[in-house]
């Protein structure tokens, strides 16, 4: 378990501690609720984590290396940035994703942007949610608005990694 996990297992077992204040009945809920959101996750896991394996080894080395590699520099995060915006799904999708490139040689600056980008700019919620709950205008003004923001992300990683050198997929 990481230090990340332990924490999250004090905040979790701190709540059901409130909820049993509260009473036994909300405490059931609480559980209850739990309970059935870990079974609606747990398939979209047993999905994702195989397709990250299976990726994993489809993602040539050399191509990812060369593309968003720790070598590409600027252009890797440039690229990266883009690529992450048309990344589709949800973070089942995505992580499993960013794992295979990372295990294919994608560099840690170049992640950065990549799940930046996709944070900001992922085409397939802009297209289901964005645009026709709040118009082109408002995407078009957002979206410029926060254009340089995987790509400075990605700058402000490698400047950390110079300081502290960070390796993809450990704890």
């Amino acid at each position: 378990m990481t230090a990340g996990q332990a924490v999250l297992w004090v905040l979790a077992l701190g709540a059901l501690g409130l909820c049993l204040r509260r009473g036994p009945g909300t405490a059931r809920k609480a559980v209850t609720d739990a309970g059935q959101s870990i079974l609606k996750i747990l398939p979209m896991f047993a999905v994702a984590l195989p397709m990250a394996a299976f990726l994993a080894e489809l993602i040539p080395a050399d191509a990812a290396s060369a593309w968003i590699g720790p070598e590409s520099g600027t252009t890797g995060i440039l690229v990266a940035s883009f690529a992450g915006g048309l990344m589709p799904g949800g973070p089942f999708v995505t992580f499993p994703l960013v794992l295979a490139f990372a295990k294919a040689g994608a560099g840690v600056a170049q992640m950065v942007a990549l799940v930046t980008g996709w944070s900001i700019f992922a085409i397939h919620r802009i297209v289901t949610w964005e645009y026709p709950l709040l118009g082109w205008r408002f995407v078009a003004l957002r979206v410029l608005a926060a254009a340089p923001l995987p790509i400075i992300a990605g700058l402000l990683a490698e400047l950390v990694l110079q300081v502290v050198p960070i390796g993809l997929g450990r704890p």
